[in-house]
């Protein structure tokens, strides 16, 4: 279990994560993305640019 580094809310985190994942939080539904696994440390996923086609 981590807890949201936006809500604070609990995010139950399974055991078969992997770093790199990128994980929904229940209660304020902001995207973090798993940065640790022993400890687990959670940190704001990147956000998606836009594809212009370029």
């Amino acid at each position: 279990m981590a807890a949201c580094i936006v809500c604070e809310g609990n995010i139950d985190i399974p055991e078969d994560t992997e770093e790199g994942e990128i994980i929904e939080c229940p209660e304020c539904g902001i995207e973090l993305e798993v940065v640790s696994i022993d400890p687990i440390e959670l940190a704001p996923a990147p956000k998606e640019e836009e594809d212009w086609g370029e």
